[in-house]
């Protein structure tokens, strides 16, 4: 008895994929990632070439004349105190702020996920509501107030700024992934007798990963390349890599032999950072997408 086969037919999504694998479109992905890197690769260049050079040609001579390439600006630039010393603000700044609301929002979103307490539901209502709230609406508000409480020009004010402005986001973000997770594993987990706490830093936080690093990603990318927050908020002793550089441009016009290693520098930070942590990041951004 012969047993007749119904014809293989993939499902649109299945050959989308299979064709997206192809030769071809790996090749034309390949040139676009390499269209990306080109200003990249021309800041590089330009931050290797002398300021003379800079200014009569442009940096793609660099492959022409590869012996003018040198990294005196850089040398000139670490011994440029005002340049240091807003490289580690910027540090300051970002690290303690991604800490802050990676912690604050993972415990919020466990809380808002999988605690009941009186009021969750409209208290979280109130944070999805706080997504649509711009920047630019809580600069004058928020800026008195750490004046009231004298923070206004130094770190901790900028970087409680970031906080309160990043919170709305990232419990947004970890409530709805925590979410996701399985009932019954945390209710087996509370019958074996784990508390709250335990349940939280052995079980939720490992299976959260991919989303806390993904948030942590986007944070400190936000907060480092920030310019707007640390113009207002920041001073001379405070102030960012972003807003030093921007100083420059305004007392020096084109001062290429500061702002093209000034500007690298700032670059290749979070560019590190993201693919240090890529691997967390695309299954934290896939993560609910594949049932």
């Amino acid at each position: 008895m012969t047993t007749l086969h119904a014809p293989d037919r993939k499902r649109p999504a299945a050959r989308l994929a299979q064709w997206a694998g192809g030769g071809l479109v790996q090749a034309v992905l390949a040139i676009i990632g390499l269209l990306w890197l080109t200003p990249a690769l021309g800041l590089f260049l330009a931050s290797l070439r002398s300021e003379e050079d800079n200014a009569t040609t442009g940096w793609w001579h660099a492959f022409t004349d590869p012996g003018g390439l040198s990294f005196d600006s850089y040398t000139a630039l670490l011994k440029d105190a005002g340049i240091v010393q807003a490289f580690w603000n910027t540090v300051l700044i970002s690290v303690p702020t991604t800490v802050v609301v990676v912690v604050v929002a993972a415990l919020a979103g466990y809380a808002f996920a999988w605690l009941e307490f009186p009021g969750r539901d409209w208290i979280f209502l109130i944070v999805v509501g706080l997504l649509v709230v711009p920047v630019q609406v809580g600069l004058l508000p928020v800026a008195k107030l750490l004046g009231g409480l004298g923070l206004f020009g130094s770190i901790p004010g900028v970087v409680l700024f970031h906080v309160a402005y990043g919170l709305p986001f990232a419990i947004f973000l970890l409530r709805n992934y925590f979410a996701e997770l399985p009932q019954e594993m945390l209710e087996a987990a509370r019958m074996d007798g784990g508390g709250e706490w335990r349940i939280f830093v052995q079980l939720v936080l490992p299976l959260g990963r991919p989303a806390i690093a993904s948030l942590a990603i986007f944070q400190f990318l936000w907060v480092w390349n920030d310019m707007l927050v640390a113009l207002i908020f920041a001073d001379s002793d405070s102030q960012p890599l972003t807003v030093a550089l921007q100083s420059q441009m305004r007392q020096f016009g084109s001062n290429i032999g500061v702002l093209a290693p000034g500007a690298f520098l700032s670059l290749i930070v979070p560019v590190a950072v993201f693919f240090a942590f890529q691997r967390h990041f695309v299954q934290g951004v896939m993560a609910g997408s594949v049932k």
